[in-house]
């Protein structure tokens, strides 16, 4: 699982459907879907929804996980992502879930090692499985009972993604996916945080930089963080930023009053939205992190089960 533009339709469907199948099983029959199976979080940057909910959805499975943190091992003395990598496999893991850093990182390690990899980011390329669970959430919330996704599954539905475009991976994941099945994509930010060149991603995305005007026309709200860690440099007045883009309970009483508002995490409350709405009935926040589990189950499933057939 690199990149989402790896998965057919059918294939989507399959991890949608397994996700609910998992989800709903007796927990001690789905303990020994993968028992003992070895697996390595391999983890450059700091995380806690998609460390915590890949670790737990493959503990779910019976499967025994180890986390390798750049702070805690050999990472901090230098050595290369190949050479940690092979370290693993020569260790037993069979399959490695990686965040990290540089666009591509995940490619390279499934090239050195032969193993599967999991992306869970990298760089401000990807970041697969939190698309797959931002779909199960608009289904839930827009198409509930829809077990069967095709390309006209989310016709009618436009989705804005507002924010940091620029630098994120759950953007990039998700223009790339959701228009797949028939969804408008709308991406709103100012200029520094979403070049024009965003909008050459292909059909179905386009970009509005007034947030009011793309509210009015939304049923899904995908709010993303300033991302501080990345925007060094840039001439961004926070203020004049809050002004124009910030997700409030007075601008989503007044232009979207029925929308789902999703966001992918961490939430800095009262700078991309207030507490009120992050916090409020439109909100399917929490929602996101609950099927970050039931998704990143099937898809470790899927990893180890095609690794066993390989063998």
């Amino acid at each position: 699982m690199l990149s989402v533009q790896d998965l057919s339709i059918e294939a989507v469907n399959h991890l949608l459907n397994r996700a609910t199948a998992l989800e709903e099983m007796d927990p001690q029959l789905r303990n020994h879907i993968l028992p003992k199976r070895r697996i390595a979080l391999l983890f450059y940057e700091s995380s806690t929804r998609t460390r915590t909910s890949f670790e737990l959805a493959a503990k779910a499975l019976g499967a025994d996980t180890t986390l390798v943190s750049s702070l805690s091992s050999s990472i901090e003395k230098g050595e290369s992502l190949k050479d940690t990598g092979l370290t693993l496999r020569a260790l037993g893991a069979e399959t490695i879930i990686l965040r990290h850093n540089s666009s591509g990182a995940p490619w390279l390690l499934e090239q050195t090692t032969h193993l599967p990899v999991l992306n869970a980011g990298d760089g401000m390329h990807e970041h697969p499985t939190q698309a797959l669970l931002d779909l199960r959430t608009i289904l839930q919330r827009l198409r509930h009972g829809v077990d069967h996704v095709d390309e006209g599954t989310l016709a009618g539905v436009t989705i804005t993604i507002a924010g940091d475009i620029l630098h994120s991976r759950v953007a990039r994941s998700n223009m790339l996916l959701l228009p797949r099945f028939g969804a408008q994509v709308v991406v709103c930010g100012p200029a520094q945080l979403l070049p024009d060149l965003a909008a050459t991603m292909g059909p179905g995305i386009r970009i509005e930089r007034d947030f009011d005007k793309a509210l009015r026309e939304s049923q899904v709200v995908m709010m993303l963080r300033i991302q501080a860690e990345r925007i060094a440099g840039l001439q961004l007045d926070l203020e004049d930023y809050k002004a124009g883009y910030q997700l409030t309970g007075q601008r989503l009483a007044a232009l979207a009053p029925e929308a789902v508002v999703m966001h992918p995490g961490p939430i800095i409350r009262g700078l991309e939205v207030t507490a009120g709405v992050a916090d409020g009935p439109q909100s399917a926040i929490l929602e996101q992190v609950r099927n970050g589990v039931a998704i990143r189950m099937a898809v470790v499933e899927r990893a180890l089960l095609a690794q066993g057939e390989r063998a």
